[in-house]
């Protein structure tokens, strides 16, 4: 028989199970390192990061493969550039922190293949933070703007 005892024990126990993800998603998001693209010595770090890391795939002035929104061979797709003409600034910075750092998968519908490997354990959080102020670093003041307004809406950092 169900009593009031147990129904407020399940409320109570719900509340805190959402306090506890909310926590654990605070708490992952507040430990994201800052990406400043104005911050000269973080942008010096992140070109050399990407140099290293990134350029093989997305191009060495951010430029990505060619024809990088039609679907190779084998289904996947090229990778796409990083300059202003892509994607990229589309996304808040949580989210392109957690791609490269986790990759595509989480943000990706089931079973979608992609070239895309998550460096955590290859690159730290700072590296990660670094390659991704680079990048903004690249952008026109236009799109920068435009993309710190959808990190505003996200609820991150501008």
């Amino acid at each position: 028989m169900i009593t009031r005892k147990w129904i407020i024990g399940l409320v109570v126990a719900a509340i805190a199970g959402i306090g506890v993800v909310g926590g654990v998603l605070y708490w992952r998001h507040d430990a994201m390192p800052n990406i400043d693209p104005e911050d000269k010595t973080q942008v010096a770090l992140g070109q050399g990061v990407y140099g290293a890391q990134c350029a093989r795939c997305h191009g060495s002035d951010l430029e990505g493969q060619p024809n990088w929104q039609d679907r190779l061979a084998n289904g996947r797709l090229p990778a796409p550039p990083h300059d202003a003409s892509g994607h990229t600034w589309h996304h808040p910075d949580a989210q392109l922190f957690d791609i490269t750092k986790h990759g595509l998968a989480p943000y990706a519908p089931a079973g979608y293949q992609s070239d895309m490997p998550a460096f955590d354990g290859t690159l730290s959080d700072e590296q990660i933070a670094a390659v991704l102020a680079y990048i903004k670093s690249r952008w026109p003041a236009d799109i920068r703007g435009r993309q710190a307004r959808i990190n505003e809406q996200a609820g991150g950092r501008p």
